[in-house]
């Protein structure tokens, strides 16, 4: 396998005025990934400010009530800021600054991604502007004003359909326009190379520390690790240390929106075709004439129309699969483990939450499954009782 491509998916589809920036972030990131000094400040920032380890936690409720396979959650809703996205931003701002960068610039989708990079610049002394789509803002106005607290410009995308697809878009044209101050922490694992990979690299602490916390608690592997898949960064990072692991299940939960049926989902792996967009080729939803088709999803962090490559890799592979999850299934779990385990989940985590309710019961007994919490839901509470036909004051 090429270092720049996960099988055929992968590579760097950019514009020339990118190809030095993104040569000397390959350099940058090959060097302080193996950097005792870069290291040792990453894992004290994640110990000490993020507050990693997560922690692993046994659903007991939950599992009684399904009668199947003994439930974990991967909390990394108890993060700082509430999401698994302060690993890999903690990890690119320490890069940037290294690399002498003072302007950071990210796109984000629920907000949970801009959140966590105005956070990072707040810590580090670094300047902070964010895109978010105009329809996302409105859907996540809380997290908006979380990233205004913390000193981060958000500039409003109205552009194309105005969500995350959009706000990627613009970033990469801020990006191109000033590359010389400036570092753009993709949120996910997607984008150029070597984006995917390091990303992945910097989430995969969410992997390491499950698999040895399983380990721990119940003296052998799960049956299954499950995770939301919108980009894709939260369950590369649960998912990549148990890849070795054959009999592990690894199950990616997409956003089946209103339906499959229907033109209003973000089913990327279900309903998309190979594709080369946004610096990458991977699984893309296209309309017929191939052009990036408009996705729908309660979830603004699952409103994408692709995924990344490696996960591309793994669905060709048979090494993962990849499922559908309806907005419906997806408010109903968020309900669910709210009143079962007294735990929000982000309307994101809540898609998984929904499958491993169906697929738990599947398994035997002696067995257990871990499902990614990958943020807190407080940012959804709102638009949920909405979709509930419940108007509170936000």
């Amino acid at each position: 396998m090429k270092l720049n491509r996960f099988g055929e998916y992968g590579g760097q589809y950019i514009p020339e005025t990118l190809m030095h920036e993104m040569s000397r972030l390959e350099k940058a990131y090959a060097f302080y990934k193996e950097d005792p000094d870069f290291k040792a400040q990453l894992a004290g920032l994640l110990r000490d400010y993020a507050g990693r380890p997560s922690l692993l936690y046994y659903a007991a409720k939950m599992s009684r009530d399904l009668g199947g396979a003994k439930v974990y959650l991967k909390r990394e809703d108890l993060n700082h800021t509430g999401s698994h996205k302060i690993n890999n931003v903690l990890g690119q701002a320490l890069l940037a600054k290294k690399m002498g960068k003072t302007r950071l610039i990210a796109e984000t989708g629920a907000g949970q991604h801009g959140v966590a990079a105005a956070t990072a610049a707040a810590l580090l002394d670094l300047r902070c502007e964010v895109f978010m789509g105009e329809e996302d803002m409105e859907r996540q106005s809380l997290n908006v004003y979380r990233m205004q607290l913390l000193g981060t410009q958000v500039h409003p995308v109205k552009t194309g359909t105005r969500v995350l697809k959009d706000a990627v878009n613009e970033t990469m044209r801020e990006w191109v326009r000033r590359v010389e101050d400036t570092h753009y922490v993709i949120g996910s694992v997607m984008g150029p190379h070597p984006f995917p990979r390091m990303v992945r690299d910097f989430q995969s602490i969410i992997g390491q520390e499950a698999r040895q916390q399983v380990l721990e608690q119940e003296g052998k592997l799960p049956l299954a690790v499950i995770a939301c898949v919108g980009g894709g960064s939260n369950a590369i990072g649960i998912f990549y240390d148990f890849i070795p692991d054959q009999e592990v299940q690894l199950i990616g939960c997409e956003a089946a929106g209103k339906g499959l049926d229907t033109p209003h989902h973000a089913a990327t792996i279900s309903r998309g075709r190979a594709g080369i967009f946004h610096g990458m080729k991977s699984y893309f939803c296209q309309d017929p004439e191939g052009q990036i088709a408009p996705v729908y999803s309660i979830s603004a962090g699952l409103d994408y129309p692709g995924i990344g490559p490696e996960h591309a890799y793994l669905h060709d592979t048979g090494r993962a699969q990849y499922v559908a999850v309806t907005d419906e299934e997806a408010v109903t779990a968020f309900e669910y483990l709210a009143a079962m385990e007294g735990i929000i989940p982000a309307i994101e985590s809540a898609h998984a939450v929904a499958y491993a309710r169906k697929f738990a019961p599947t398994l035997d007994k002696e067995g257990s499954i871990i499902i990614c919490i990958s943020g807190r839901g407080d940012k959804d509470v709102a638009a949920i009782a909405r979709y509930r036909g419940v108007s509170i004051y936000e």
